[in-house]
């Protein structure tokens, strides 16, 4: 008799559990749907398809590089009755000289006897020259007539070409061809167990227009 006295007082409690359970197993779905529509993280889909366009054999031998700081001043006139444009830089440039290994050809190693090694070395070259704009930034800008981004554009590629300019008169070839003494000699010296006597390639005399 007890026992069914307590069953018949706990019937209630285990309906009320089962009634529970079955309504949350119900609910709960949805409320999963509304999570993910209430979710304030960005959704991010990413499309891409690298293709490779070239590929390109390198055989520069950089060998000094060249760092430059300038403010220019980059002034434009449009119009005859309009004042001029004009927008001040604060520039920082490099310049980097270098040997193109890519044009040692077989007959510009030449062994003399047993103990010397003849290399003529391509001229040196300026192989790249460019603004680092992370360390450039306009310093002012005035009468730009809404054209103030291609002024600033401009005024880059007038400091790029200075750029080139200074390095050239500063030397870089000099110190190029220096460099490239100071690093071959030993390393081929190293290798070849040889004396090391470097030269430069013959230029041919470029043709002139035909009369």
């Amino acid at each position: 008799m007890n026992l069914i006295r307590l069953f018949r007082r706990l019937l209630p409690l285990l309906f009320l559990v089962g009634l529970g359970w079955f309504l949350w197993r119900k609910v709960s779905p949805a409320l999963d749907d509304l999570n993910t529509m209430t979710d304030t993280r960005p959704q991010v889909t990413v499309t891409h398809n690298t293709v490779l366009t070239q590929v390109e054999a390198l055989g520069r031998l950089e060998l000094v590089r060249y760092r430059f700081k300038d403010v220019v001043e980059y002034k434009r006139r449009t119009y005859r009755f309009l004042p001029e444009s004009k927008v001040a830089l604060v520039v920082a440039g490099e310049a980097v000289g270098c040997i193109d290994l890519r044009k040692l050809k077989p007959q510009d190693v030449v062994l003399e006897g047993d103990s010397v090694v003849r290399v003529s070395l391509p001229a040196p070259e300026l192989c790249s020259f460019q603004i680092n704009h992370n360390q450039s930034r306009v310093f002012s800008t005035e009468n730009g007539l809404f054209q103030d981004a291609e002024l600033v554009d401009e005024g880059y590629k007038y400091a790029e070409a200075q750029v080139r300019n200074a390095a050239l008169q500063s030397g870089i070839l000099a110190a190029t061809q220096r460099n490239a003494e100071q690093i071959l000699v030993p390393m081929l010296r190293t290798l070849t167990g040889r004396r090391v006597i470097l030269g430069q390639q013959m230029r041919l005399p470029e043709a002139g227009p035909k009369q």
